[in-house]
């Protein structure tokens, strides 16, 4: 879009009220992530300010918006619990130094070749960890490390709080109350009157807890403020040293993947919701390093593209990146001018926030439907949320890619062995589609049940593909047999050649 187009009136109007619109989705979402990420509210504030002002003004995307992810809340912890707070910003500094390097290189377009069964999984095991792990601070508990541990804790979690509200224990009585009543809201939103849905649940949801709490002065935990200034840590020369530690280069890895593979298929989506520009995806993951360098020096939490501020953005209106640079300013104005509202607002409501789009990270209902298109699929997902709840977002990401990858070798390997075995002549074995190592058990079985006493002519001409494995184990058979080989290889892996030539006889 040109400057001329962008500037007219009507565009204006449109991009100040979708800017209006995510600026109060994304309020509440920035303070949530940054605490289930066990850092100061104010740093998901920054992370969403940078998303707006620095990537929001960067090509790339011109629709997508930016700001703190759930999708890395698990990460993050983890890192955070391990590392400390202090060591978040050099960890955010190199994985934005690492995807402005794959960008320059134009790694961007290959983060589309990743398996969506892998990335659905990947969003499935972070919902279920963030999903146990803030359903304790719902009710007022301190939640275990690990989201196998979270998980497992849950039979226990309720029993105490069925215990706490028989026995009428006040505080956690109260602090349930408030996590069970904001999520109600948060449940009941989407069916209420369309003017009333204007207001965003996440917001609307908060907001009413705050009020209820306050007005009746509810004795809860609430955010501890510390303002923008106290907040900010910008990493330290003893904590770049760090880097070279096997642990955070790690870390820095695994930030730099999964944000950039989270930015880009959010990308990808919202091209899918409009009309515009399409994204250049080498650009997109430049900005979305050039914002994760800035927010590693001021020692935030990573910034990533993300898909219901996105989708908000291109439903409220929005024509041009000029919305999402606006909601960076609203989010500015609203730290700097109002930082003590955030010292009101419930831990409880925030929690439940989360335990919110936690569920809507897990595709409950899509699982059975993939189940019967594609087991396949299915069963990599599912191998992947699990791995991550077992393990960590990292390997267990690692662990569904290997899982895809497997998988379509193995699918792509369909290697058919017809034997034609007449009243005279030789026995006639035909391969043909793909023989890899894969199949070399099948394959060899077939042909070691083969008479001895008769003569074989093995035929590979039908064969698309033909890797060493199999070729070596195949001439090796045949040497032993004393059976003719035909073969239109020319005795080299892969495909091709010329006509069929005796090889072996």
């Amino acid at each position: 879009m040109n400057p001329r187009t962008a500037l007219r009136p009507a565009l204006l109007r449109q991009d100040f009220t979708a800017s209006l619109v995510v600026f109060l989705v994304a309020l509440p979402l920035c303070i949530g992530i940054a605490v289930a990420s066990g850092v100061p509210a104010e740093l998901g504030l920054v992370t969403g300010i940078v998303g707006g002002l620095v990537t929001g003004i960067l090509p790339g995307s011109s629709l997508q918006v930016s700001g703190p992810a759930a999708g890395l809340t698990v990460l993050v912890h983890q890192a955070v619990t391990q590392y400390g707070v202090s060591a978040l910003g050099a960890v955010v500094l190199a994985a934005g130094l690492l995807q402005v390097l794959m960008g320059a290189l134009r790694l961007g377009r290959w983060f589309r070749a990743i398996s969506v069964s892998v990335v659905q999984g990947m969003l499935a095991g972070i919902g279920l960890v963030l999903v146990a792990g803030q359903l304790y601070p719902m009710t007022g508990e301190h939640a275990p490390d690990g989201g196998l541990a979270a998980l497992s804790g849950l039979p226990s979690l309720l029993m105490e709080s069925l215990r706490s509200a028989v026995t009428g224990t006040p505080a956690a009585s109260v602090t349930e109350l408030v996590g069970c009543g904001t999520l109600l809201v948060l449940l009941v939103w989407r069916r209420l009157p369309a003017r009333v849905q204007l207001v965003p649940a996440p917001l609307a949801a908060v907001a009413l807890a705050t009020a209820v709490t306050a007005a009746a002065r509810l004795d809860v935990a609430r955010l501890d403020v510390r303002g923008l200034a106290g907040a900010v840590q910008p990493p330290g020369l003893t904590d770049l040293g760090r880097l070279t530690g096997a642990g955070l280069l790690g870390t820095v890895l695994a930030f730099a993947l999964i944000a950039s593979a989270e930015s880009l298929f959010s990308a990808a989506a919202v091209d899918r919701l409009h009309n515009g520009p399409r994204t250049d995806f080498d650009r997109e993951l430049m900005a979305q390093g050039v914002g994760n360098t800035v927010c590693g020096l001021l020692g935030a939490l990573p910034v990533t593209a993300v898909i219901v501020r996105s989708a908000t953005n291109v439903a409220a209106g929005a024509r041009t990146r000029l919305a999402r640079v606006l909601h960076g300013c609203w989010l500015l104005l609203f730290a700097a001018l109002l930082p003590e509202a955030l010292g009101v607002i419930p831990l409880a409501a925030l929690a439940a926030v989360l335990v919110y789009a936690g569920a809507g990270l897990i595709p409950a209902r899509a699982l059975p439907k993939l189940w019967r298109a594609h087991r396949g699929e299915a069963v990599v997902l599912v191998a992947t949320a699990v791995a991550i709840v077992v393990t960590n977002l990292l390997e267990g990401v690692l662990f569904g890619l290997l899982l895809a990858v497997v998988k379509s070798a193995w699918e792509t390997s369909q290697l058919q062995v017809e034997v034609a075995d007449g009243p005279e002549g030789p026995i006639r074995v035909e391969l043909t589609g793909c023989a890899t190592f894969l199949r070399l058990p099948r394959m060899l079985g077939a042909l070691e049940g083969l008479p001895g006493d008769r003569p074989v002519t093995l035929d590979l001409t039908g064969l698309r593909y033909l890797d060493h494995a199999c070729r070596t184990a195949l001439e090796d058979w045949a040497t032993r047999r004393g059976a003719e080989l035909v073969d239109r290889t020319g005795g080299a892996d892969g495909v091709g050649g010329a006509e069929p030539v005796p090889a072996v006889r």
